[in-house]
């Protein structure tokens, strides 16, 4: 009876070896890229994915502009990453305390910002726009004078606002661009500004809510997007070079007609580069 025990016992033990050695395996080969197996760093990328068509949820994962871009890239850096829809405020945060490696979001590059991160090339032009209801007697910039805009918090929008007509509760402050637009059609605030892309998008998208986008370039000068690091990142220089290799192979254009549908004006960037 005890000699029976003992051995079983030892194939008890024996099988359970056999199953931590399996299990073992198996972790291993499900990495996605063998990051780990090669002994490579995951980049970890932050978000806000409330921005259509740059960033946004759809079936519980991240899709838009940036996503694809950002795929392209780091494909082409040789670089493992994960994208995570961390919100807005968050990201700058998460970058100054180093929790996130880098961001992606529609973010303008800017002076102030500069001081503070380190951008990427520039990869986007893009303009400030005013989103109105059809029918509005707002035709630029400077009738909005006296009236109730909505921007996004901590957004050039909010910027372009402030510029010109100064801080002050005329100017109403929002967590996105969208819930912006949601206060705008509730009759919260007379007109929105945002960027062209979003508020051309949204337009497009939802031709019911009968909102009309106002272009005013004697106010709104262009601005350029760029991907984020905390300052001094190594990752900068991979990044660069990657980005500009998506673009010199035209893999840069492909994504853009996909998203936006028609040929991107390189111009603009390579007078930033």
């Amino acid at each position: 009876m005890l000699k029976m025990k003992k051995g079983l016992i030892v194939a008890v033990v024996a099988a359970l070896f056999m199953a931590l050695a399996a299990c073992g395996k198996s972790t291993e080969t499900s990495s996605p890229s063998g990051a780990e197996k090669e002994g490579k760093q995951k980049i970890t990328v932050g978000t806000d994915a409330a921005f259509a068509p740059f960033e946004y949820m759809q079936k519980g994962k991240i899709v838009g502009f940036d996503a694809d871009l950002l795929d392209a890239v780091m494909k082409e850096a040789g670089l493992d990453y994960e994208l995570k829809n961390i919100g807005w405020d968050p990201l700058f945060a998460s970058l100054q305390s180093k929790e996130i490696d880098m961001g992606i979001s529609g973010i303008t590059i800017t002076d102030e910002r500069k001081q503070s991160y380190d951008f990427s090339a520039p990869y986007f032009e893009a303009t400030q726009v005013i989103l109105v209801k059809q029918g509005s007697p707002v035709k630029n910039a400077l009738d909005l004078k006296g009236k109730t805009i909505g921007v996004q918090n901590a957004t050039t929008g909010q910027e372009a606002a402030e510029k010109l007509f100064g801080k002050g509760d005329h100017i109403k402050k929002f967590e996105t661009s969208v819930v912006a637009i949601m206060e705008l059609l509730n009759g919260g605030v007379d007109a929105v500004i945002t960027d062209n892309a979003v508020a051309n998008e949204y337009v497009k998208n939802n031709p019911d809510k009968k909102l009309q986008v106002i272009e005013d370039p004697q106010n709104f000068a262009s601005e350029y997007y760029g991907m984020i690091f905390p300052k001094d990142s190594e990752l900068k220089a991979k990044v660069d070079e990657a980005l500009q290799k998506v673009i010199d192979s035209g893999k840069y254009t492909e994504i853009y007609k996909k998203w936006f549908g028609k040929e991107p004006n390189m111009e603009g960037l390579k007078q930033q580069q």
